[in-house]
């Protein structure tokens, strides 16, 4: 840590400079609508275009009643009623790491990855401060005036630190109602300080929290690489690839909506990683299919969310679920979530574990990577299936 602040000291002046040089450039639709000097007003219908490209959160701060347009989803694909909730199994860290109680909480947690794929961890070791902390700053983030959370725009999907709104912006034929930060993670002390410099306590945040959560997605993977029977020489190997692996968090925020019945946070989807670890703020909204139902995940007091994402589901050869699931808004207030994406180096191709594969159970994916993935966003095919789906090879 005292590296990172370091360097951030040493760099503080040079990025701000850079930063407010980025900031400068007009966009295409600021030459459209004339210099604002910094101020977005967007009281009317063409200036409220304007911003929904931008951020939700300035539509809902100006009162907007009516849904704009390009958020109303197709009635096939609108939240419905929804209403009923889900409890998730709970997984004790502690327990998990006493030898007296190891054998019976692993238990717990490959039922968890092979039934619901999803699981609340519980004595996780991440201290509350961390986690108040860091929904506290990515709360104050999405308050700052839109001009100065838009210069972190950046149509790279590899950029380190990128703004944006909505689930895939270029590709969305209907826009969502959130806008988010992607921070990435990897390698920590290089790119913390391509970060926002605002909040000014935002960069040191994330990046204790970060470490935490890292720490934890290692404890966790190691466990289910155990419950999964893969030998000791190669859950070590791919232990040690995943220190320095892909991994990055994405600050979300829902703002209050004027027709909630009308859209959603996010789509159905699921997510590309291993494991995916989320905080959420007192604000339900976490829905996951569950037999057939779209249901609202309970709460659980101090708990760390965490779902089997579409690289683990492709590891075990199917063992493992990484299922769907999606952001319902609401009209009241606003709700703040941080989902933390853990997996293998983005150069890595992974596929089925070799001992998860014979003749009982055949391979029944293809090997994938990171390009693979972004081709697929790229191209229509995720109109008409997901990328889990796309990667399965025909039984």
């Amino acid at each position: 840590m005292a590296a990172i602040v370091e360097d951030r000291q040493l760099q503080h002046a040079a990025e701000r400079e850079a930063a407010k040089a980025v900031a400068a450039l007009p966009t295409k639709l600021e030459l459209a609508h004339g210099d604002t000097g910094g101020a977005v007003n967007c009281g009317t219908e063409e200036e409220g275009s304007y911003c929904l490209i931008k951020s939700v959160g300035h539509l809902s701060n100006r009162g907007f009643t009516k849904l704009p347009a390009r958020y109303v989803l197709p009635d096939p694909d609108r939240p419905g009623d929804g209403l009923g909730t889900v409890k998730l199994p709970v997984v004790d860290l502690a327990r998990l790491l006493d030898p007296a109680h190891h054998a019976s909480e692993l238990e717990t947690l490959d039922a968890a990855c092979r039934d619901s794929g999803f699981f609340h961890v519980v004595n996780h070791g991440v201290a509350r401060e961390l986690i108040d902390g860091l929904l506290d700053v990515a709360r104050r983030f999405f308050e700052l005036p839109l001009a100065r959370r838009a210069r972190y725009m950046s149509p790279d999907v590899r950029a380190p630190v990128r703004y944006g709104t909505s689930f895939n912006q270029a590709k969305d034929a209907v826009l969502f109602w959130r806008d988010f930060l992607k921070l990435g993670c990897q390698p920590l002390h290089a790119v913390v300080a391509s970060w926002p410099d605002e909040p000014a306590d935002l960069r040191e945040v994330a990046a204790r929290y970060a470490m935490a959560n890292h720490q934890l997605f290692m404890e966790l993977m190691e466990a289910a690489l155990e419950a999964l029977g893969i030998p000791c020489r190669h859950s070590q190997s791919l232990l040690q690839e995943l220190e320095a692996g892909y991994s990055q968090i994405m600050l979300n925020c829902y703002p209050a909506c004027p027709q909630p019945e009308l859209t959603l946070g996010l789509p159905p989807h699921s997510d590309y990683c291993l494991f995916t670890l989320l905080l959420q703020d007192q604000v339900q909204g976490l829905q996951i299919l569950h037999q057939g139902h779209w249901l609202t995940v309970d709460a659980v007091p101090g708990s760390i969310i965490v779902n089997v994402g579409d690289h683990l589901e492709i590891y075990s050869n199917g063992l493992y679920k990484s299922k769907l699931h999606r952001v319902r808004v609401n009209s009241a207030q606003a709700r703040i979530s941080a989902a933390s994406f853990h997996s293998v180096p983005a150069e890595r191709v992974i596929g089925p574990a070799p001992e998860l594969v014979d003749e009982g159970n055949p391979r029944r994916y293809m090997d994938t990577d990171y390009a693979t993935f972004l081709n697929f966003l790229a191209s229509a095919e995720g109109k008409h299936k997901t990328f889990l789906q796309s990667r399965k090879l025909a039984s």
